[in-house]
């Protein structure tokens, strides 16, 4: 049994990378897994619930291969630009990841699967990097009048800029996001130090 949700998985994360979301159907998943198209409903209730697992599964991964290559003591400023910029790379560089720029499709398959699992089920950032943000806290390094939580909320924002360069303008938007991580951090850290 698990092999068969293994092998649907398996089979979908390489036809989603290679033909995208739109174009890839779930006969074509269920024949290259060497399964009846019935069969594959029996472990998932539909193509968008299979591609969020696998999405989710592709950008835990991502998510831990930035944490475990950054040195996290550094300059909170510094952790935050470079998080940023390797998640950005990374999310371009995966097929599957890249998805999440496809607004209308990805919208569609977040929000069926939120009806599915409940309301705070998906979840993009970090779940380590909120102890950093905890610890930054405790440190004085940034403000602690604000929660972990909110601060990491703001951090997934900036993230989501990513989605709207059209609107800022291909042109500016590299450094505008500079910008903004820069702008976003000083204001956690000087505010606080001000106080």
């Amino acid at each position: 049994m698990i092999d068969k949700k293994t092998d649907i998985m398996n089979c979908g994360r390489e036809l989603f990378s290679s033909k995208g979301f739109k174009d890839t159907n779930v006969s074509e998943i269920t024949k290259m897994a060497g399964i009846a198209t019935g069969t594959f409903y029996n472990y998932y209730p539909s193509k968008d619930k299979l591609f969020m697992d696998i999405y989710l599964e592709e950008n835990v991964k991502l998510k831990k291969n930035i944490m475990e290559s950054m040195d996290l003591e550094a300059d909170p400023i510094n952790v935050m630009k470079e998080m940023m910029f390797m998640n950005l790379k990374g999310m371009r560089a995966n097929p599957i990841l890249k998805e999440w720029y496809n607004r209308e499709v990805f919208n569609k398959i977040e929000q069926i699967y939120r009806e599915e699992n409940g309301l705070d089920y998906v979840d993009f950032l970090y779940d380590s990097f909120i102890e950093i943000v905890k610890k930054w806290q405790i440190e004085g390094k940034i403000r602690n009048d604000i929660d972990a939580e909110m601060i990491m909320a703001i951090f997934s924002a900036l993230t989501n800029i990513d989605t709207h360069k059209e609107e800022v303008g291909f042109q500016y938007f590299p450094h505008v996001l500079d910008y903004l991580a820069e702008f976003t951090m000083k204001g956690l850290m000087d505010c606080y130090k001000n106080k």
